[in-house]
């Protein structure tokens, strides 16, 4: 078998035994095997093999009695996981993992079943970076989700560039994601956060946890960076300015759409390893008169402690901290500042998450990844999902949740989570889509009207103006009629926005930022226009 089946493996050489930890089942149904008190009698055969294996029990799916390879349909498979959750939820036990491999009969999976129900962790907070390219902002979250000193060549930020061009060249092309917590009060470190198994584990393990939006500092890429700014349910910003470089239009560009989006923000400056002391202090002056002059009060914690940067950083207080991945100082403040800071957002209201991603997962099927935006989602909840190019919201069901590769009975918001749907193919799911409580009645919209504010244009901006608008993970070109026939630079104004290719759900009070070109602005909508 190849090198990453060598858990089928182990588990069928294993095999099932009186006293062991080890289940093979070719399949479960709802109507069979949870009917006529079969719940009770196998979630007591699963506990059973959870408490043989010292909290940990390993289920072998698609398979007979004796260990034979069977397979099973894609559509089986996933009830199968359905009644396994159900099954784990009444033997007080969660479902860690599944992996699955394709056979000529079907799938084969293997699930791994933890004692112990999912541990809610309220206090979960989810960070957005930004930066210029080469100003180390991946390789500063590599050590800090890792614990481990960089090598000066950005080793820890292969942690978290997914692409092979990206490895190759040194440069992240699109967003990542990486994790890490705390357990009373300590650091909980992934020891590769490439690997599935590490992060879950992080997850599991940890009573409070800090998700990292990394985003791109390439200046191509400025659109992916507002995306990741614009569409994730953020709690904080991150910007990263390079004590060797200072400040520059990108540093300038990325500040302006965190403040901008009215997001609690912290600077910090890294690669202080590579100058003296000196130089440190003048980027760090940079930095502070840079903040002033976009209105903002700059916070240093080296002059004032992590306590005052946890009490006062909000939308006009930012605090500074100097850093070095290679030597690790300043990540002992920087993981206080993290396992302290309070969740912004508020899981207030309806289940709503606009989708970034979609995937197909074998055995699973479709699957929609995003921010839980509000509310709360579960395993078997029946949602909406839309608005399709034809504006049409369609009913979906639940498979199941994972964050960060571990599987999970329900997210609430804030949670960077992966949605597996019945009812719905890969290629039909767009960025841009939300998903929504069946009993919805959501209205899309192809017009608004909002208030902009213009940061930057060359000339003016006239009725028929086509930006692209970053609302939520909507990123589409649409057309601005402003108020009075234009706006100039600087100016402060209304306008109606009209998209040009397709309807997406908006609703008043959301922010967005809109660009073309060297041309950039920030906006709020104020009412919407449904779509007749």
């Amino acid at each position: 078998m190849a090198a990453d089946q060598a858990i089928l493996e182990r588990a069928l050489a294993t095999g099932e035994q009186e006293g062991g930890n080890v289940e093979f089942k070719e399949r479960l149904t709802k109507d069979l095997h949870l009917a006529d008190g079969r719940l009770e009698s196998l979630a007591a055969q699963l506990r059973h093999r959870v408490l043989s294996g010292d909290g940990e029990a390993i289920y072998v799916v698609g398979v007979t009695d004796d260990g034979g390879l069977a397979g099973i349909e894609p559509d089986v498979f996933s009830e199968t996981m359905d009644v396994l959750s159900l099954l784990s939820e009444e033997a007080e036990a969660h479902i860690e993992s599944v992996d699955t491999w394709g056979i000529e009969g079907g799938l084969v999976g293997v699930a791994t079943i933890h004692e112990g129900a999912m541990i809610e962790d309220d206090g979960h907070i989810v960070v957005g970076t930004a930066g210029h390219v080469d100003h180390g902002k991946s390789t500063l979250v590599g050590s800090l989700v890792t614990g481990q000193a960089d090598d000066g060549d950005g080793g820890t930020r292969s942690y978290l560039d997914v692409q092979p061009h990206e490895v190759e060249r040194g440069l992240s092309a699109d967003l990542s994601y990486a994790v890490y917590g705390f357990r009373d009060g300590e650091a909980v470190h992934t020891r590769n956060p490439t690997r599935k198994a590490d992060r879950a584990t992080v997850v599991e393990e940890a009573d409070r946890l800090v998700s990292f939006v990394d985003t791109v500092g390439h200046e191509p890429w400025l659109r992916t960076t507002i995306r990741g700014l614009v569409g994730q349910k953020l709690d904080y910003g991150m910007l990263t300015v390079a004590a060797d470089d200072g400040p520059t239009k990108t540093t300038r560009e990325h500040l302006g759409v965190l403040l901008a989006t009215e997001l609690p923000t912290l600077v910090a400056i890294t690669k202080t390893d590579m100058v003296d002391d000196e130089r440190v202090a003048a980027v760090e002056g940079e930095v502070e008169r840079l903040l002033r002059e976009v209105g903002k009060t700059p916070l240093s914690v080296a002059r004032h402690g992590v306590d005052a940067a946890v009490e006062e950083i909000s939308e006009t207080v930012v605090p500074i901290l100097r850093t070095s991945a290679v030597t690790m100082d300043g990540l002992d403040a920087l993981d206080e500042l993290f396992e302290r800071l309070p969740k912004t957002g508020s899981a207030a209201g309806e289940f709503s998450m606009y989708i970034d991603r979609s995937y197909q997962v074998t055995g699973v099927g479709a699957v929609a990844s995003g921010t839980v935006r509000s509310g709360t989602v579960e395993a078997g909840d029946e949602l909406l999902l839309g608005p399709f190019r034809d504006g049409v919201f369609r009913p979906v069901e639940v498979r199941s949740i994972e964050m960060h590769y571990h599987r999970v009975d329900s997210a609430k918001a804030g949670r960077i989570v992966g949605i597996a749907l019945k009812g719905v193919r890969e290629a039909d799911l767009e960025r841009g889509m939300v998903l929504l409580p069946r009993d919805a009645d959501p209205d899309p919209v192809r017009r608004f009207e909002a208030d902009v504010m213009v940061l930057n244009h060359p000339t003016r901006i006239d009725d028929g103006y086509e930006p692209v608008v970053h609302l939520e993970t909507v990123s589409e070109a649409a057309a601005f009629h402003p108020t009075g026939g234009q706006l100039l630079p600087g100016d402060t104004g209304s306008t109606t926005v009209e998209f040009k290719f397709r309807p997406y759900l908006v609703e008043e009070g959301q922010r967005f930022v809109f660009r073309e070109g060297q041309s950039k602005g920030v906006g709020t909508v104020t009412s919407v226009t449904p779509d007749e």
